[in-house]
């Protein structure tokens, strides 16, 4: 089963993927992780992808979808997968689509997490990372409005998008995760 997570930045899309990764047994491919180890690398995927990272840009979608294709490899088409941070746009979905397609596979489920944004600019804080300023955390913010969400109607048209209250506690969230992936 390949299984999409979307959510605005800060939702828990990583944690949840992890806790979902260990449960079903299959691979957890995010995105956030991909890039800093690219940028750690210092590749030229990785600068570039720096370049966007460190002002509170997306990364384009040619670099994106040319990270994340690198990643993917067969055996976690035949188990399965989880998307963390991956498709963040239209054409990144399209991109995905027409991958899969060519291993015979598609997405499965579409888990959109939900969450208040006083809370996502708390947990963002929490974390303390370099890149997680104010400044940049709203311009994730545009960024997830103007690209990500146009991504529900993409997956709520294709009937494979479930929303899921992102605003509870880890366990809250990931029982309602649970639910459902059981009901797919």
């Amino acid at each position: 089963m390949i299984i999409v997570f979307v959510g605005p930045p800060g939702s828990g899309k990583g944690t949840q993927c992890e806790l979902l990764a260990k449960h079903l047994g299959v691979t957890h491919l995010s995105t956030g992780e991909l890039f800093r180890i690219q940028m750690e690398s210092g590749s030229e995927l990785g600068r570039v992808a720096a370049s966007f990272i460190d002002h509170g840009n997306l990364v384009p979608d040619h670099v994106t979808i040319d990270i994340v294709s690198e990643s993917l490899g067969e055996a976690q088409f035949n188990v399965g997968c989880l998307l963390d941070g991956f498709p963040r746009s239209v054409p990144q979905a399209q991109a995905l689509d027409a991958l899969l397609a060519e291993n015979g596979c598609k997405v499965d489920l579409v888990l959109a997490l939900d969450v208040d944004r006083d809370i996502l600019v708390d947990r963002m804080l929490e974390r303390k990372r370099k890149d997680d300023t104010l400044e940049t955390i709203q311009q994730r913010f545009e960024s997830y409005e103007q690209l990500t969400r146009p991504l529900l109607d993409y997956y709520q048209n294709r009937e494979i998008l479930e929303l899921v209250d992102g605003n509870g506690s880890i366990d809250d969230v990931f029982e309602g995760i649970q639910k459902a992936v059981t009901a797919t």
